[in-house]
């Protein structure tokens, strides 16, 4: 019951951010984008879990903010108890095991399908004007789509709102801070705890079409005896043409609970 009245209540968020939208499309009206992902890390643990993802998101423009859509294929190299929850392989010591992983032997094993869909909405409430800056409103559901006998997902819904805020510093200088909170689905046997996070970061115009930014990002832990995942992100944004955007990115995990390394690269298409 519970988890009933977060989810209508995300879907009031979401509903109250899409209605200003609808009617104020913009021009170039739709984004098409792929990536590729890959996370190393031990999380404090004596064995290596990576994951490759591989997601496809289809974003929809308007003038007053957009909407996204987002469907990820994932491959997870394990051993132990691992669950992908939110794009993030978290080792969890769970009663709830399938019996298709009790049979699994005790070694590395590979497990891949597609991951949870995701919708994420965001309005723009204010533009930057003086010393205040740009807000931006978020809200996204994370839908149960992936295995949770393979460890792809917890098998469960989980809601998400947040706030941005981007304030233009100097001519090239731009600063961020973002935050939110994630309702974790509850499952019998995994004990996973609700989610805040918060990332405070600055990104620098080398040119009008490249931008390279940095940011510090933290979670609080999704269980109780692990630490936050604390990380370094580095950035890399080329838009090549009107239409054509390029990005490459890094990670640094600064904790035991996020991965040690990660890489990605992406390309998107708007028309």
């Amino acid at each position: 019951m519970q988890h009933r009245r977060q989810l209508a209540g995300f879907l009031a968020v979401v509903g109250w951010l899409l209605c200003p939208l609808v009617s104020h499309a913009t021009d170039d009206t739709w984004r098409i984008g792929a990536s590729t992902s890959y996370s190393s890390g031990d999380y404090g643990t004596n064995s290596r879990t990576s994951l490759l993802s591989v997601p496809v998101s289809i974003r929809r423009l308007f003038a007053d903010g957009d909407f996204t859509i987002t469907i990820p294929y994932l491959q997870l190299h394990s051993s132990g108890s691992v669950t992908v929850v939110n794009g993030v392989p978290i080792q969890i010591s769970t009663n709830r095991t399938s019996r298709r992983r009790q049979q699994l032997p005790p070694v590395l094993s590979t497990a891949e399908g597609l991951g949870d869909i995701t919708a994420q909405g965001r309005y723009y409430l204010m533009d930057e004007k003086g010393w205040l800056p740009t807000v931006s409103l978020t809200a996204k559901l994370k839908t149960p789509t992936a295995n949770p006998d393979l460890g792809l997902g917890t098998g469960e819904f989980d809601e998400n709102v947040g706030i941005e805020l981007m304030k233009k510093l100097t001519t090239h200088l731009i600063g961020f801070l973002d935050g939110g909170y994630t309702f974790v689905g509850k499952q019998s046997g995994l004990n996973l705890l609700n989610q805040w996070f918060y990332d405070v970061g600055m990104g620098y115009n080398v040119t009008p079409q490249w931008m390279l930014s940095v940011y510090y990002e933290e979670y609080y832990k999704l269980v109780a005896t692990q630490v936050n995942p604390r990380d370094l992100l580095f950035s890399s944004t080329y838009k090549a043409t009107s239409a054509l955007r390029l990005n490459v990115s890094a990670t640094a995990g600064l904790s035991n609970g996020a991965p040690q390394y990660g890489l990605t690269g992406g390309v998107s298409v708007q028309f």
